[in-house]
């Protein structure tokens, strides 16, 4: 398993340390999704198989002994140069460090991640936060975030589920981890 000792936490801040998740994070990323109040939520049992079979492509960051946040991620076999970002979780008393950025890098430098040209994800158009993350990441890695596509309004069942655009990042240039720094 994969740690990772953030120290870019600023002024008297405690550094993050960041790591593969396990199956045992799973109610843990589960209670941080909800008390988000803004993720979708899944059943607590994804949340378990995030940490059972998507550990490689997904990460947890930790202050002390406190989930301050994870995103959960996979690479499809169809896109094996492409991470598929699909949810990112910081626990409302972390926000405003940049977990968000910091746990993206961290994901996006560990040697399985080498071959990762593009990151995707889908977000709504009101969610500020993310759009801003992912256009960031872009800015960083010198690479662009183009809207690709999207899941419409009427294929979420139910009424009051906005759309989603799918967002592709990159590229990030054959080595993976180019401009992959903090």
């Amino acid at each position: 398993m994969h740690e990772q000792t953030d120290s870019l936490s600023g002024g008297d801040e405690e550094p993050l340390t960041f790591r593969q998740p396990a199956v045992e994070d799973g109610a843990a990323m589960w209670a941080l999704a909800k008390a988000t109040g803004g993720l979708d939520m899944n059943s607590p049992y994804a949340y378990l198989m995030v940490g059972a079979y998507m550990g490689k492509t997904s990460i947890v960051a930790e202050d002390g002994d406190h989930l301050a946040g994870f995103i959960s991620g996979f690479a499809a076999p169809e896109k094996p140069d492409t991470l598929f970002v699909w949810q990112v979780g910081v626990a409302p008393d972390q926000r405003g460090r940049k977990i968000a950025t910091r746990m993206l890098l961290a994901l996006l430098r560990r040697p399985e991640m080498s071959g990762i040209r593009f990151v995707e994800t889908t977000v709504t158009p009101s969610n500020a936060a993310s759009l801003a993350l992912f256009n960031g990441l872009a800015r960083h890695m010198g690479g662009q975030c183009d809207t690709i596509g999207q899941f419409g309004r009427t294929l979420f069942p139910g009424d009051g589920h906005e759309e989603e655009l799918v967002l592709r990042i990159g590229p990030f240039g054959a080595a993976g981890h180019q401009g992959v720094s903090t």
